[in-house]
């Protein structure tokens, strides 16, 4: 085949191949405002069954939102000023409390040290490797001191970006049906019916794995506070702070945070109040596993087990959290379009 005009065709290809890369570092650029936007959206489905269940009450369009936006910031209030204290007293108290932890380390006559290496073989010096993580630690105080500065910087950085999302939830939310109305005017009249249709099932199913989630998180993070006090374990709101945030995430958060706390409370609170939390968990994820998750997420989402896994290690994968937490409802909308539109016109050939 003849080529005419290969410089035009080489400079309009070469155009192209510029405009490509500079779209793609835009979005890399925009990267952290497009993961806000995507929280936020994902918020605002999970706040918008709350509207509907009002609207079903008689309650004005308007009135609904105004409702749920007050009660949101209610929560947000109500977290701030009574829940985030507790948990930032408790932490320091944590922190403290390692102090004299690492300073006992380093003493050659610490008993605990000395405890554990009679159980030790002979060729394994335990004071000696205490002794040079500590002088690791030493030597390296300086660049250890910058990774907590920026370790500050991403916590303050996270809290800026929390306020960002809950604002553009709160704005999605009050706007949402107009999003959509606005996103079903560019379908095709004949088409725009059976797309509204299904974009009203997906947003419904995310509005109900969101409530679900949350949900599953919250009585985890209660119940974990109630036991925890209840066994004397030293920092309960901390870890009942953990646990609910661990619990957001599917699949592997439970257990994540159980070991987690599990730990902690080994380290702070000694063997017999560890192994009591380590018992409860396991008895907790049982719980969780056949009797709540059957019956708070089956009915948000109706998702084969294989591809909740898939799903979820997917999206942790290409997203982190944020695709951990979407991975599901984003299967379950992939599911319910390949069966209402993919299944139907292959059985019509």
């Amino acid at each position: 085949m003849k080529i005419q005009h290969a410089f035009r065709l080489g400079l309009f290809g070469g155009l192209g191949v510029l405009v490509a890369i500079g779209i793609g570092t835009a979005v890399g650029t925009l990267a952290t405002i497009i993961t806000y936007i995507g929280a936020a959206i994902f918020l605002a489905l999970g706040l918008d069954p709350a509207v509907s269940w009002l609207e079903r009450h008689r309650f004005p369009r308007w009135l609904a939102i105004l409702t749920v936006v007050v009660v949101v910031l209610a929560v947000f209030t109500g977290l701030v000023f009574s829940v985030i204290p507790v948990i930032v007293a408790q932490t320091s108290n944590l922190i403290n409390g390692l102090t004299p932890l690492i300073a006992t380390l380093g003493d050659q006559n610490n008993n605990w040290v000395a405890a554990v290496q009679k159980n030790l073989p002979n060729y394994i010096d335990l004071q000696a490797i205490v002794g040079n993580a500590l002088e690791f630690l030493r030597n390296n105080i300086t660049s250890i001191g910058g990774g907590v500065l920026q370790v500050g910087l991403g916590i303050a950085s996270g809290a800026f970006g929390i306020i960002i999302v809950l604002i553009l939830t709160l704005y999605f939310v009050a706007s949402l049906n107009n999003m959509k109305r606005g996103l079903y005017q560019l379908i095709p009249a004949s088409k725009r019916a059976r797309f509204a249709d299904l974009a009203e099932q997906i947003s419904d199913s995310v509005g109900r794995y969101v409530v679900g989630q949350a949900t599953l998180a919250l009585f985890n993070g209660i119940l974990s506070f109630i036991f925890l006090s209840i066994v004397g374990a030293e920092y309960p709101a901390l870890f009942a702070f953990i646990a609910f945030l661990f619990s957001l995430v599917p699949l592997v958060g439970t257990l994540s945070g159980s070991v987690l706390i599990t730990a902690s409370c080994l380290l702070f609170d000694g063997v017999p109040t560890a192994i009591a939390v380590g018992i409860y968990y396991v008895a907790y994820m049982q719980i969780e596993a056949y009797v709540l998750n059957p019956n708070i997420m089956n009915r948000a989402v109706k998702v084969p087990g294989v591809i909740v896994v898939i799903a979820a290690l997917s999206g942790g994968t290409l997203l982190g959290i944020l695709g951990a937490l979407i991975a599901i409802p984003v299967a379950a909308s992939i599911l319910l379009i390949i069966n209402q539109v993919v299944v139907p016109q292959q059985n019509e050939l």
